[in-house]
């Protein structure tokens, strides 16, 4: 009588086993995956949405990408050694960096000079809203109307008359920097360089100066900028400087005739 052999079990092989661990792992990351899309919060799914430009946007986007991104990196994001990040600056910045022509800059220097502006009002604002819906950030109000020379005038002369000189000529800084005279600055470049703070000006937020006493700032700027001089010869709007000079020079002229007068009379 023979006996029956038992059946040999069959060890798995080590390449079953790593295809088995394989599989298993893709089916555990798979549920992991249909879970989380189930129960993944709607306001997510918002927020991806919300990322669609404007029409006017999509077309600062394209200026951006031929002139911008060089410096400024594809998603505004900055580049070293090049320019600065642009996330959170807002349309103010841009609108006046692009507007009065600083920006493009032609070359790196100690600072970004005013020159003719490369792109025009509507495209200078397409940029601009580009970047405020990319990172949000200080914008203009777009109304600039003030009375209140009086404010305006003291305002001024406490906060901007140390680097603008009184009359707001400019004056020379340090490193080959200065601050540019304001004869050509529109009223939305007034505002948003107190908004922006632009090169060396400092920021002037609205807890520093209101809305409105911005406003005062630019009706006093543009009252000086008038052609009205009422103590008569303006001296070039130049400050006490000139003007004490001028007295002195004429003064003693004056009375060096008025005694050569008398010593020939008498």
């Amino acid at each position: 009588m023979t006996s029956e052999k038992p059946p040999v079990r069959r060890v798995p092989s080590k390449l079953r086993r790593r295809i088995g661990a394989a599989a298993r792992m893709l089916a555990a990351l798979a549920l992991a995956g249909g879970v989380y899309a189930a129960l993944i919060p709607s306001s997510q799914a918002d927020d991806g949405a919300k990322t669609t430009l404007s029409a006017k946007a999509e077309e600062g986007k394209r200026l951006y990408d031929v002139s911008c991104i060089t410096c400024h990196g594809r998603n505004g994001e900055g580049v070293k050694d090049r320019g600065p990040s642009l996330i959170g600056v807002g349309s103010a910045a841009v609108e006046f960096q692009v507007g009065t022509g600083r920006m493009p800059m032609a070359a790196q220097g100690a600072q970004a000079e005013r020159k003719a502006p490369v792109f025009n009002d509507e495209q200078t604002k397409a940029i601009g809203q580009y970047i405020q819906e990319l990172g949000g950030g200080p914008q203009l109000p777009g109304e600039y109307k003030s009375d209140n020379l009086a404010n305006g005038g003291r305002l001024f002369r406490v906060n901007c008359s140390q680097c603008h000189g009184f009359t707001g000529g400019g004056a020379a800084l340090s490193s080959g920097k200065f601050a540019p005279p304001l004869t050509e600055a529109t009223s939305a470049q007034l505002y948003g360089a107190m908004l922006t703070g632009p090169q060396n000006m400092p920021v002037f937020g609205d807890n520093q100066l209101t809305p409105q006493e911005k406003k005062d700032v630019i009706a006093y700027v543009e009252y000086m900028r008038s052609d009205m001089d009422p103590g008569g010869f303006g001296l070039g709007r130049l400050g006490p400087v000139t003007e004490g000079l001028a007295i002195f020079v004429v003064g003693i002229t004056f009375l060096i005739f008025a005694s050569l007068w008398i010593a020939g009379k008498s």
